[in-house]
């Protein structure tokens, strides 16, 4: 342990003053705003190696990260393990808001009677059945009833945690904030709200206008907020700063903090779809083939309906080899850390090196334990790995290398082990959801071979390593990228809100570290086989594009 005053941030890194004295701060809860790319998962990471290095988290208390996404919540486990090292990071619980609820149901599940009353081996599903399984959608509002009705339970949950940290917390729900309050309000637990009331596009989802401002009445939490960006060059930040002026004319940066040049903004506009998709594809390979940016740097958002207006793009796209990934289809199960595990194995079994991959196995497969513990599990591993290693050679000398790799994985994860599979995630404490991710993993992967007959190459995608990637401008959310499209900036996909299509603009745009490109066509034929409303005569989104005029290059 080291004296607090004798901390420092880890990794060299230098933080601005409002982030600094939130790292530092022992005695009041935060509410914490800061701009997209000013390093709020970062600050959160500092803050939790701060805690644990000095003892401001005493032994045995722990810290509590509540994420709204699966992937954002192992974004941020994964930074404080790299920061405190695993026997200080062992101390932090990061969960999203539904696996906390079910930790708590798991735990007191006895507290809940008559209606509400739950088997021990209670499922959740689709429907309520009566004491054998709940959706998912109930398991806030459960947690909490457990929380009211239990002294018992409320003081086991508060005496477990000195800190708990809020990610993204301008898309707390109703529900979800309900819970914390019941949970920690009035105790002696230090909060730390973080998230960016700019970046708000959860308004759908019942997410609470003003909740910085409630959360800062309700916990005397000090206000504090970061501006630095550290994603986007000049040239896009200024455009960013146009927008906050009219989300939220207070948080504008100060225009010293934006001086130069660097970046590129490009507005065009096509006659049809189609056109903007062969150029679109056109540009993309010339950046890839002669820039050497990376695939997995380049991103296509859309507002919403992303298969409707991506489908000419991604046509275009294969006809030209380019790889790519609809988020659509594949965020969710590749962030589960399951479907991760087996990519990494199969990943060291089949391909030349991963060292990456290796280190991420032997992490998960390791105990924290003595040496000579580590080094017994270390041993028999790398010969049961050693066994499976000579079956792909076998596969190899008939001419069918990728022969059996599902039942590579089948005996990978019967090695593994139930009761280490299921500690991966709160949600696989559901059998049927760990059988499904399981399912769907490698349903993904056999639709991926279909694309690319080598195994490698298909992992490799699957893992976002080597492909574009298409998503939504809500899944685009704590994600950055070198070159960023936001396809179809017009009216007819953001009506409605202009507020909310305001703030998912600006999500969307500042998702782009380097360049960013906007479109919008004259025309967009209805795709085949929708039978929904669509518009085929199109206008321009003008307050959006109107953003990018004074910043435009001209090419």
């Amino acid at each position: 342990m080291i004296a607090a005053e004798s901390w420092v941030p880890s990794n060299g890194l230098t933080l601005e003053p409002s982030a600094l004295r939130a790292v530092k701060e022992q005695d009041d809860c935060l509410a914490l705003t800061a701009g997209p790319g000013a390093g709020k998962t970062e600050m959160l990471a500092q803050k939790a190696d701060f805690l644990l290095r000095t003892n401001s988290c005493p032994y045995p208390k722990r810290i509590l990260a509540i994420s709204f996404k699966v992937d954002a919540s192992k974004n941020l486990k994964e930074r404080i393990y790299k920061r405190c090292g695993q026997e200080l990071a062992s101390r932090l619980d990061s969960y999203t808001f539904h696996a906390f609820a079910k930790r708590i149901i798991d735990r007191f599940r006895i507290v809940l009677t008559g209606n509400d009353a739950l088997d021990a081996d209670y499922n959740i599903g689709d429907r309520r059945i009566n004491r054998r399984q709940v959706t998912f959608q109930e398991l806030v509002p459960l947690a909490t009833q457990i929380l009211r009705a239990s002294a018992v339970a409320k003081n086991a949950v508060r005496q477990t945690y000195s800190d708990v940290f809020l990610d993204e917390f301008q898309d707390c729900t109703d529900q979800q904030y309900e819970l914390i309050k019941i949970a920690f309000q009035g105790a002696n637990v230090r909060l730390t709200a973080v998230g960016d009331t700019k970046q708000k596009i959860m308004g759908w989802a019942g997410a609470l206008d003003g909740i910085f401002q409630t959360f800062a009445e309700d916990f005397n939490a000090i206000p504090l907020n970061m501006y630095r960006n550290f994603r986007s060059v000049p040239r896009l930040l200024r455009m960013q700063n146009d927008i906050v002026r009219s989300l939220d004319p207070d948080s504008v940066m100060p225009e010293e903090q934006l001086t130069g040049d660097q970046g590129d903004v490009y507005s065009w506009q096509f006659e049809n779809s189609q056109q903007e998709a062969e150029y679109l594809s056109e540009v993309i390979l010339k950046w890839i083939a002669e820039e050497q940016v990376p695939l997995s740097e380049i991103a296509v958002l859309v507002s919403k309906q992303l298969n409707l207006y991506a489908k000419d793009l991604m046509t275009a796209l294969e006809e030209k080899g380019i790889p790519y990934r609809n988020e659509q289809d594949m965020q969710d199960i590749s962030v589960e850390p399951i479907s991760r595990l087996i990519v990494d194995y199969l990943s060291c079994l089949y391909g030349e090196r991963d060292p990456k991959a290796w280190v991420r196995l032997m992490t998960l497969l390791i105990p924290f334990a003595e040496d000579e513990v580590q080094s017994v599990a270390i041993k028999d591993f790398q010969s049961f790995f050693k066994e499976q290693k000579k079956m792909t050679f076998t596969a190899k000398a008939f001419g069918d290398p990728f022969a059996g790799w599902w039942d590579s994985v089948r005996g990978f994860l019967n090695k593994v082990g139930l009761e280490k599979l299921v500690a991966l995630s709160p949600d696989y404490e559901s059998r049927a959801r760990l059988k499904e991710v399981v399912n769907e993993t490698k349903i993904r992967i056999e639709e991926l071979l279909l694309l690319v007959p080598d195994l490698n190459q298909a992992l490799s995608r699957f893992s976002d390593d080597q492909a574009v990637r298409i998503l939504t401008i809500h899944k685009s959310k704590g994600l950055e990228f070198d070159s960023t499209i936001i396809m179809a900036v017009e009216n007819e996909i953001f009506f409605g809100d202009q507020d909310a299509n305001r703030c998912a603009f600006f999500v969307g745009v500042s998702r782009a570290k380097r360049r960013l490109v906007l479109t919008n066509v004259t025309e967009r034929p209805r795709p085949q086989n929708h039978r929904g409303r669509w518009d085929i005569s199109r206008t321009p989104q003008q307050e959006f594009i109107n953003y990018a005029l004074p910043y435009l290059v001209h090419s």
